[in-house]
């Protein structure tokens, strides 16, 4: 048997004898008649290489990617460019092929990755320490409530309306299993309401939650919510935008005392919404209740330069009893891709990357704010991303224009209805640096035509009258 053929007979007929039957069918005999499958298959007959591939691309040809229309679709994945070198590296064996790195004798390089790695969050996050990934962000949000719920063993926990809608689902189903009930603070426009979330203050809640930017795009008041939380005793947790971290203040500096968040933007290629790692940071002395893995960096018994697994904090490795996580797997090669496309940028190149992004953003709001009848929703600070009010009656309308848009070759952004019902009428615009300023007047351009006929629908009335 090789990689891509199947078993001969004479292989087949060695391995029944092996095991003691004479037939195939034998394997089967204590399965009842009538819950056995007699009958052929329903497959179609057998293709050549040649024709599979042509097969293949053929459906893969029906979907559109990013290098096939203009993106301005965010809301949690970006189409950011990722450069070259981040995939040359990630593709390398030793780094595409290692399990995880139980013997740090024969793990150094995955080992220091991992450090280097948990190294640029803590400087991005503004906080002490710093595990080696989680599965996604909104896993990481989800653990971040456990942690509070081991720290301080309170019931309650809160979070803005502002947070990913994905990570609060995630977060209201953990919590159910962690046996706490979840609040959530209404916005006031796109920006957590300051109010509502102080009078949900009390001694029973466990933790806060934020987003920063969150997912309206909005710039939240970190240290205000800090404040909040930490009137009752209660911790802070901030999932935050890493790419605005160049030129947004570190949440860990204004009171954070967990900062998580989808790594994504970090060098991840969009690919139907993955590959992906969250991230997950925080203050030194919750460090035995943070989930997954720690590297660290040591010597040797001859005084030279080393790493090794500080901390497991899984089931696999201490008492259930004691363990945060039992399924934490580090998403390591992302990880990897995330510290490699750092590096690549450096510490200017992010800050002037945020500045781009910046610039463009506010090009865009300016543009789009010309087109008759389109509007922000709000004066909040935007970084990459921002809500536009357009001149339609429903969801229903809404999705007609996105229509248009993609039939003229343009992802206009994502319709908020079906996550917010009060801003059915809204768009969600996402800027990268990838989007240049001809990008955006093509933007504007198909939206403006996109949205004639729902003006038309609505001019229709008023003349009649």
């Amino acid at each position: 048997m090789t990689r891509f053929t199947s078993v001969t007979a004479d292989e087949r007929r060695a391995m029944l004898d092996e095991i003691g039957v004479a037939t195939v069918d034998d394997l089967f005999a204590d399965v009842p008649d009538h819950l056995r499958l007699t009958d052929d298959l329903n497959l179609p007959a057998a293709l050549c290489e040649d024709d599979v591939l042509r097969e293949l691309a053929a459906l893969a040809d029906e979907n559109v990617s990013t290098a096939g229309e203009v993106c301005f679709l965010g809301a949690g994945m970006y189409d950011h460019y990722v450069p070259a070198v981040v995939d040359a590296i990630i593709g390398r064996a030793e780094f595409l092929t290692p399990y995880t790195p139980y013997q740090p004798e024969v793990s150094q390089g995955t080992l220091q990755a991992m450090f280097e790695y948990q190294t640029a969050i803590s400087e991005l996050t503004g906080l002490a320490v710093s595990n080696a990934s989680v599965y996604d962000g909104a896993s990481a949000v989800a653990a971040a409530a456990y942690l509070a719920k081991l720290s301080n063993g309170r019931s309650r926990l809160v979070v803005s309306r502002g947070l990913h809608p994905h990570a609060r689902q995630t977060l209201r189903t953990h919590a159910r299993g962690y046996g706490m009930e979840l609040v959530e603070a209404d916005l006031d426009g796109t920006v957590t309401d300051g109010r509502e979330l102080r009078r949900a203050m009390s001694h029973d809640v466990s933790a806060v939650f934020i987003e920063q930017p969150n997912f309206l795009g909005a710039v939240e008041d970190v240290a205000a919510a800090a404040a909040s939380a930490a009137g009752c005793g209660a911790l802070l947790v901030c999932s935050a935008d890493p790419i605005t971290l160049g030129v947004l203040e570190a949440p860990g500096a204004q009171g954070a005392d967990v900062v998580v968040g989808e790594g994504q933007p970090l060098g991840g290629q969009l690919c139907f919404g993955g590959p992906s790692f969250g991230f997950f940071a925080a203050r030194a002395e919750l460090i035995r209740r943070m989930p997954g893995r720690i590297a660290a960096e040591t010597v040797d018994f001859e005084g030279r330069r080393g790493w090794v697994t500080t901390l497991q904090t899984r089931e696999q490795h201490i008492r259930r009893a004691k363990a945060t996580s039992n399924i934490c797997t580090a998403q390591s090669l992302n990880a990897l891709a995330a510290i490699v496309y750092l590096s690549w940028l450096g510490r200017d190149g992010i800050v002037e990357l945020g500045e781009r992004l910046l610039a463009q953003t506010s090009y865009a709001l300016r543009m789009l704010g010309t087109l008759d009848g389109v509007e922000s929703v709000d004066a909040a600070p935007v970084v990459r991303e921002f809500v536009v009010r357009l001149p339609v009656d429903d969801l229903a309308a809404m999705q007609r224009v996105h229509e248009r848009c993609a039939a003229a070759g343009v992802n206009a952004g994502y319709p908020l209805g079906s996550d917010y019902p009060e801003l059915a009428d809204c768009l969600l615009v996402a800027i990268t640096e990838r989007r240049t300023r001809a990008d955006i007047d093509r933007l504007a351009l198909t939206l403006d035509s996109a949205l004639e006929p729902e003006r038309a629908h609505t001019r229709q009335p008023e003349m009649a009258a």
